[in-house]
């Protein structure tokens, strides 16, 4: 691979992971945040929502931005505000001044993500290279949840965190100054902006977490609850109305003609429901149950860190040889395992080590054999001019899994310990039923992928989707 593509390989990996960083840096210093801020439990949940939402919410209209307006420009206008917004947000002095700065700070990770998708699609054309490419980038994207976590932890217990925003300044300046060197102009053309589509569908996911997280505090019976679950369908359902009848749509209903492509994204969304709210739920579990302190639940997801990089090396040759379906299903399945037999230890005697420590590995090594064939299956066969639709519809998988996904999983733990204060074993109670719950998501991405690409797996073959 020739130096300047490193160069701007290098650039995509950072950029893509302080945007994922900072979806779970937070998360081990909640407890600290509350106190801070003098935030309750459930307005904590928005300083990881007000950022998931305005990130799936806008990545598609980011996309499209950078289709028009160049990708090198709106990566570079992306990074400058995420960096500026990260700032305001360490420097927040009210709970409404976080959730809002973490609002601005998911609008532009919005910006620069799908830019920085497109621009490795464009500079890795060549078979071999694209596929390590993406390996490296899917590994990154994976793991950026568990670095996160460490990183918080390790401020929150030495530093304050708050630093966990400041970092991403510097960083942001030297990623600023590498695009504007290293990274050439990107064509534009003309087209118009599909304002509403984006703002719809950012009302509607946002009215439907809300709809759950409303449901985990107060209860079903709240008539709050169904009108928000209600708005969100109806918004969503307006949303797809408005893609198909606009001339120039922010995702091109096009593009789930492929049924490959629409059980990337499907399988994607599922599979991201029940991994990331395991980054929530066990590093509580760890410090109100196990007694650990932050950065010890942090340090906990080594193995499932390790275990993703790891993967990253053995991906290219495990595709080569198996197809990227095979290996897809495989993944799954490690996935699965690991996470049922997590959500079956769990309770006020468990240790971490040797049985939490082995599992994390397992899910782990599962994570890591799953994001790049879906990667590559999403950007099968996309037009040229939908690359930019493509890759931002790939990471809104991503986002709205987190934040549904999260949201749904809140409400079976809250159901499970039935009380505001609830002791050790009603917690890790509530962790089980909830790991339980991620059990059920993944499994149903096993049953997508099965659906959407054993049927077709010859064909796919011969279209260059299993080797690619």
């Amino acid at each position: 691979m020739h130096q300047s593509k490193w160069i701007i390989l290098t650039i995509i990996i950072a950029c893509q992971l302080i945007v994922v960083l900072d979806a779970s840096i937070m998360v081990t210093a909640m407890p600290q945040i509350g106190r801070s801020l003098h935030m309750s439990t459930t307005s904590l949940t928005w300083v990881q929502n007000s950022y998931i939402l305005a990130f799936g919410g806008f990545l598609l209209l980011g996309a499209r931005a950078g289709d028009l307006l160049g990708r090198r420009r709106i990566l570079g206008i992306g990074i400058g505000l995420f960096s500026l917004t990260s700032l305001l947000a360490g420097m927040a002095p009210t709970a409404e001044f976080l959730l809002v700065s973490r609002a601005f700070q998911g609008f532009a990770a919005a910006l620069a993500t799908p830019a920085a998708l497109a621009l490795l699609s464009a500079t890795f054309v060549e078979a071999q290279e694209r596929s390590r490419a993406i390996a490296m980038y899917s590994a990154v994207s994976a793991a950026g949840g568990s670095i996160g976590l460490i990183l918080g932890g390790f401020f929150t217990d030495f530093i304050s965190w708050r630093v966990g925003m400041f970092i991403n300044l510097p960083i942001g300046i030297a990623l600023l100054y590498l695009v504007l060197r290293f990274i050439q102009k990107t064509s534009t053309r003309t087209g118009r902006f599909d304002l509403w589509g984006a703002i719809v569908s950012v009302m509607g996911m946002t009215a439907l977490v809300f709809g759950f997280v409303h449901a985990a505090d107060q209860g079903w019976g709240k008539p709050e609850t169904w009108i928000s679950l209600a708005a969100g369908i109806v918004l969503l359902a307006a949303f797809v109305l408005i893609e198909a009848r606009v001339t120039e749509p922010i995702i091109p209903l096009r593009l789930f003609a492929s049924r490959q492509r629409s059980g990337a994204y499907l399988g994607r969304f599922l599979m991201v429901c029940g991994n990331f709210s395991l980054f929530f739920f066990i590093p509580q579990y760890l410090q109100n149950v196990l007694g650990c302190s932050s950065l010890e639940a942090g340090l906990a997801f080594l193995p499932f860190t390790g275990a993703q990089f790891g993967m990253m090396y053995l991906m290219h040759g495990l595709v080569h040889r198996f197809g990227n379906i095979k290996v897809l299903m495989t993944g799954l399945l490690f996935a699965i395992i690991g996470t049922l037999w997590m959500s079956r230890i769990v309770s006020v005697q468990a240790q971490f080590f040797p049985q939490m420590f082995i599992l994390l590995t397992i899910m782990g090594i599962g994570a890591g054999m799953v994001f790049q064939p879906l990667t590559v299956l999403g950007l099968s066969e996309v037009d040229p001019h939908d690359s930019g639709a493509a890759s931002g519809l790939i990471n809104v998988a991503h986002q709205s899994g987190s934040s549904l996904g999260l949201a749904v999983l809140i409400t079976v733990f809250n159901v499970a310990i039935r009380t505001d204060q609830p002791s050790k074993m009603q917690f890790a109670h509530g962790v089980s039923e909830s790991i339980l719950g991620s059990v059920i998501f993944i499994t149903l991405a096993l049953v997508v992928t099965f659906f959407c690409f054993v049927p077709s797996s010859q064909p796919a073959r011969k279209q260059g989707l299993t080797d690619s």
